[in-house]
């Protein structure tokens, strides 16, 4: 697979370029990524060096956390993006990329935290809290 990709927000004001290898889809249903979106987040992730964004001014970042911030988009609202402060990787929402993407799922973390109105079943594996090699906000 080409480990060269492209997405955008909605509006298309905020767009990025990935060259290198992208972490597997986690998916999380912790209570801040649910309120942020309604649902529960799916992202892969990027080394710092790997990443160029496009449209840093309509790029706003929230401090969801003492540890980590959420990137979107001022103009259209899309998430787009999750940083540990301390790290030198970032999230990037899977739906965001141009397609084909040719991410594959991994995994689910969180899932003590998950929505009471829907179940998992697809066989990924689950975390109660956050799997021993992703470091989040709560770990």
């Amino acid at each position: 697979m080409d480990d060269n990709h492209s997405g955008s927000c909605l509006c298309g004001a905020v767009r990025f370029r990935t060259s290198g290898p992208l972490r597997g889809v986690v998916y999380c249903h912790c209570s801040q990524c649910r309120r942020q979106t309604g649902h529960f987040v799916a992202a892969t992730a990027s080394r710092d060096a790997d990443i160029v964004i496009e449209g840093a001014d309509a790029l706003s970042w929230y401090g969801a956390s003492d540890v980590a911030k959420r990137g979107f988009c001022r103009t259209c609202g899309s998430l787009l993006f999750w940083k540990h402060n301390e790290l030198d990787t970032i999230s990037i929402m899977a739906g965001s990329f141009d397609r084909p993407s040719g991410l594959r799922a991994e995994s689910h973390i969180f899932v003590g935290d998950k929505g009471d109105y829907y179940s998992i079943e697809d066989g990924l594996p689950q975390f109660e809290k956050s799997a021993p090699s992703i470091k989040v906000a709560d770990g």
